[in-house]
C-alpha cells in the first residue's frame, strides 16, 4: 500500500511495490537512500537508522567527509564523476552548490501517487533550481528540474542539466539498445565496469540508434529474474544517457537533454526546464516494463477505444496514386474487415516521387481534380475511417514553399546542410512557418473530417541552425513540434496521430504523451519485427505499436514468409495491413479476413493485459504472450526464428498465469497450419485441449511443436 507523505528531512514514497527514500538533511539537494523493492512501513526512527547504516566510511586519499550523491550531482560536495549541472557565467560560477529553501510534498490523483517539490538556491552563482520528484501509481520514478538565472543583469550559460538515480553495486551488467533504419532496437549487453558508459544522441530526433531504455541489473538478469533498474529520457530531440560507476562503489543512471552550444543561454530571469527523466525498477525486465505500460494506460489521454484495423497504402501503391486504384484498394480492404484506410505519401502538389513537393500541403489538382472528397466519401461509404500522411517538419528545396521562403529552412545561416531523402528541415520555431503548417494541416483535417494522421519525419537534423540568426535550434524545434501537435489536437479533439520517423526513430515518452501510437519500423519483414517489437515493447504497450501485415515477399529484405507468420507477428500490436490486397489471391484474402477477425476477437485482451516475454534457453525459439488483467485468459506465440540445435524443440514455459487456476490449452486453428521440422509427427497434446494449472505451465511448461524456421503457432489459454 502507498505510504503517507510528510514534509521532513527524510521522505519515504511507496507505490506499486516500490520504495523511494529521499534524504534532504543538511539543506543539500535530495539524495536517494533507496530506490527499489518496497521496504514496508517505516517509522521516522527507522528512516534515521536507514540513513545512518547507508553512510559509507571515509577512506584514504579522499575528501575528509562522506560525499553525498544527489539527484543533481555536484562537484562542490566532492563528487568527482559526471556533474549534474554544467555551466558558467562568462567563465565564472562554473560550479554550483544549491541549498534547499522549501520542500512541498503531497499525495496526488491519477497516474501520479506522490509528488515532492524541492526549491533550492545558489546565492553565489545567483541561480535558483526547482526539483520535482514523483512516484507514479505503477511505481515509476519521475524527475524534472527547472533552473533559473536570478541575476539582475548577467546571462548564464547552461551547458547541461542531467538528473541521476543511484544503483547499487549488485547491478553488475548493462543492457541498452542501438539500431539503424530498418533495424531499430538492437540490444547490446556488457559488464557494468568502472567508468562511464555514455550514449549521446545528436540527431535532432530520438534516433533509430537511441537507447530507448538504459538498464542496469544483477548478473544474468532476464525477463523474469534478477533485479533491474532502468532509465528513460522523455524527450524527442537531442539527449544524453549514461551509466557511471566510481572506484568508491557509487553507481548511477543519469540522463537529460543534450543542449547544443548556445541553446542553454539564460538571460536575466530566464529559466530552463529539463524533460522528464523516468526510472523504473523491477524483479526482472518484464516487471520493469509493466510499470511503463501501466503508467501509460492510466493517463486520461491514452487511447481506450478498440484499436481499429488499419490499411496503409504505402507499400501497396507507393507514389502511384489515382482515384480508381485507391477505390479498388479500399474495396479490398473493406472486404477483409479493415476499419481505417490511410492514404500515405504522394497526394499533395508536385509529389510524384520523393524529390519534390514537401511543404506544398495542398491536394494535387492534377491527380485529384475533385480533391480528396471522392476517395474520402468512398472509404467512408465502405464503413472505414480515413487517415492522411503528412511530413510537416520537412521541406524539399524543389517546392513552392522553399522558393517563396528559403529562410524557413533550418541551417547555420550561410549554407544548407547536406540533404537526406532529398529534403531539408522546416524551421517550426519560426512563427510564420509554424503558422503556415498549422493552418494547412488544420484546414485539411477540418475539410475532410480526417480521423487520423500518420505524422512522418524522415531525416536526422544535420547542422540544425536557425537561419534567422545562425544559432543552434534543436531545442526550439522540438518544443515547436510539441506545440504544433498540442494545438492540432486541441482544435480537433477526436483526431488520432501516429508518430512515424523513418519508422521507429522517434519512440519516446515525450512524443507518446501527445500521440496515439508509433510506427515501430519501416521494415515489415515479420522476422525482423519479432525482434524490433520485442524490445520496443519494453517501453511501449502493444496497443501503441503499429504492426502491419506486409506482402508475401518483404519489400525491405526480400524474405518470403507465409501469411500465418506475417499476421501472427502483427497480431501482438496495433494490427494493420501494408499490402496491395488487389494482387492477393481469393484464398489469401479469405485467410486475411480470418486474421482480421481473430485480431478483433482478442484485441481487448492484447491491449489491456500484461505482456510476458519468456526466458527460453534455445535462442532459435522465442515465446511471448499477453495475460489478461484478471488472469482469466492468455494468448501466447511460440516462434521459430531460426533452426534449433535440438529436435524436438522441448518444453516451453508459459509464465504469468494464476498459479492456482486451471487452464484449457487450445491451439489457434488459423495459425496451426504450419510446416513442422523434417518428418516430425504432430505434438501429441495438440488436438486434445488439455487442462493444466498456471503453476504447472509456468514451472514445467508444455512440449512445443518442432517448427521450420520463420514459423509460429498461437496458443490460447482460458481459465476453466
Amino acid at each position: 500500500m502507498p505510504g503517507s507523505v510528510a514534509v521532513d528531512e527524510l521522505i519515504h514514497l511507496r507505490a506499486g511495490g516500490v520504495s523511494l527514500v529521499l534524504d534532504l538533511s543538511g539543506g543539500l539537494l535530495p539524495r536517494v537512500l533507496h530506490w527499489g523493492a518496497d521496504l514496508g512501513a517505516l517509522s521516522r526512527a527507522d528512516l534515521t537508522t536507514l540513513r545512518l547504516t547507508s553512510q559509507p566510511q571515509v577512506v584514504s586519499n579522499s575528501v575528509d567527509a562522506g560525499v553525498p550523491l544527489s539527484v543533481v550531482p555536484e562537484a562542490a560536495v566532492g563528487w568527482m564523476g559526471t556533474p549534474g549541472l554544467t555551466g558558467h557565467r562568462a567563465g565564472r560560477e562554473f560550479s554550483s552548490l544549491f541549498t534547499v529553501t522549501r520542500v512541498r510534498a503531497a499525495e496526488t490523483d491519477g497516474a501520479v501517487e506522490h509528488r515532492v517539490v524541492v526549491e533550492t538556491r545558489d546565492e553565489n552563482a545567483q541561480l535558483g533550481m526547482v526539483l520535482e520528484v514523483e512516484l507514479t501509481a505503477s511505481g515509476l520514478v519521475r524527475l524534472r528540474a527547472t533552473v533559473t538565472n536570478t541575476h539582475d543583469v548577467e546571462p548564464y550559460t547552461l551547458d547541461g542539466l542531467l538528473l541521476a538515480l543511484p544503483v547499487p553495486t549488485s547491478a553488475q551488467e548493462i543492457l541498452d539498445f542501438s539500431g539503424r533504419h530498418l533495424r531499430e532496437r538492437s540490444p547490446q549487453r556488457h559488464t557494468f565496469t568502472l567508468g562511464t558508459h555514455l550514449r549521446d544522441n545528436r540527431r535532432g530526433r530520438t534516433g533509430a540508434d537511441a537507447t530507448l531504455l538504459l538498464l542496469a541489473g544483477t548478473a544474468g538478469f532476464s525477463f523474469a529474474g534478477g533485479e533491474v533498474w532502468g532509465l528513460h529520457v522523455a524527450w524527442s530531440g537531442n539527449h544524453r544517457t549514461l551509466a557511471e560507476r566510481t572506484p568508491q562503489g557509487d553507481g548511477l543512471l543519469s540522463g537529460g537533454e543534450l543542449l547544443l552550444p548556445g541553446e542553454g543561454t539564460l538571460a536575466a530571469g530566464e529559466s530552463y526546464r529539463t524533460p522528464w527523466v523516468f526510472g523504473s525498477w523491477g524483479q526482472g525486465i518484464d516487471q520493469l516494463s509493466a510499470r511503463f505500460h501501466d503508467y501509460l494506460r492510466a493517463r486520461p489521454q491514452h487511447p481506450r477505444s478498440p484499436r481499429p484495423v488499419v490499411l496503409n497504402t504505402w507499400e501497396a501503391v507507393y507514389f502511384q496514386q489515382d482515384l480508381a486504384t485507391l477505390c479498388e484498394l479500399a474495396d479490398s480492404a473493406a472486404e477483409v474487415g479493415v476499419e481505417r484506410f490511410v492514404l500515405d505519401d504522394g497526394w499533395f502538389r508536385h509529389r510524384r516521387d520523393d524529390f519534390a513537393g514537401l511543404g506544398d500541403w495542398y491536394v494535387d489538382e492534377g491527380v485529384w481534380p475533385q480533391g480528396l472528397g471522392p476517395l474520402v466519401d468512398h472509404v467512408r461509404a465502405r464503413g472505414m475511417q480515413f487517415g492522411l500522411w503528412f511530413e510537416p517538419e520537412m521541406i524539399n528545396v524543389d517546392s513552392d514553399l522553399a522558393r517563396a521562403h528559403p529562410d524557413w529552412i533550418l541551417s547555420a545561416g550561410h549554407r544548407l546542410p547536406p540533404e537526406s531523402r532529398h529534403q531539408q528541415v522546416l524551421d517550426l520555431a519560426s512563427p510564420e512557418a509554424f503558422g503556415y503548417i498549422l493552418e494547412r494541416m488544420s484546414s485539411l483535417v477540418g475539410q475532410y473530417s480526417i480521423d487520423y494522421i500518420k505524422w512522418d519525419h524522415n531525416r536526422d537534423l544535420v547542422e540544425p541552425g536557425r537561419a534567422a540568426h545562425g544559432r543552434a535550434g534543436v531545442h526550439e524545434q522540438t518544443q515547436a513540434l510539441y506545440r504544433l501537435i498540442d494545438t492540432l489536437k486541441a482544435r480537433h479533439p477526436d483526431l488520432e496521430i501516429e508518430s512515424c520517423s523513418s519508422g521507429g526513430a522517434r519512440a519516446d515518452l515525450g512524443i507518446l504523451d501527445r500521440t496515439d501510437r508509433i510506427w515501430a519500423s519501416d521494415c515489415i519483414d515479420a522476422l525482423e519485427r519479432q525482434q524490433i517489437e520485442r524490445w520496443t515493447g519494453l517501453l511501449v504497450p502493444p496497443e501503441m505499436i503499429g504492426s502491419h501485415v506486409g506482402a508475401p515477399v518483404a519489400h525491405t529484405t526480400g524474405r518470403t514468409h507465409n501469411l500465418a507468420f506475417r499476421a501472427g507477428t502483427a497480431l501482438f500490436g496495433h494490427f494493420g495491413i501494408e499490402w496491395d490486397l488487389r494482387t492477393a489471391s481469393a484464398h489469401d484474402r479469405a485467410r486475411m479476413a480470418e486474421w482480421v477477425a481473430l485480431y478483433k476477437q482478442h484485441r481487448a485482451l492484447l491491449h489491456t493485459g500484461r505482456v510476458v516475454r519468456v526466458d527460453h534457453p534455445d535462442p532459435a525459439v522465442q515465446v511471448h504472450g499477453v495475460v489478461g488483467a484478471g488472469g482469466d485468459e492468455a494468448l501466447f506465440a511460440i516462434v521459430a526464428v531460426a533452426t534449433s540445435v535440438w529436435a524436438p524443440t522441448g518444453p516451453v514455459r508459459l509464465p504469468g498465469l494464476d498459479p492456482e487456476a486451471r487452464y484449457r490449452i487450445t491451439p489457434v486453428g488459423i495459425a496451426a497450419e504450419v510446416a513442422v521440422y523434417g518428418d516430425a509427427t504432430a505434438t501429441p497434446w495438440w488436438s486434445g485441449q488439455p487442462v493444466l494449472s498456471g503453476r504447472v505451465l509456468a514451472q514445467h511448461g508444455l512440449q512445443a511443436p518442432s517448427l521450420l524456421p520463420e514459423q509460429l503457432v498461437l496458443v490460447h489459454l482460458v481459465r476453466v
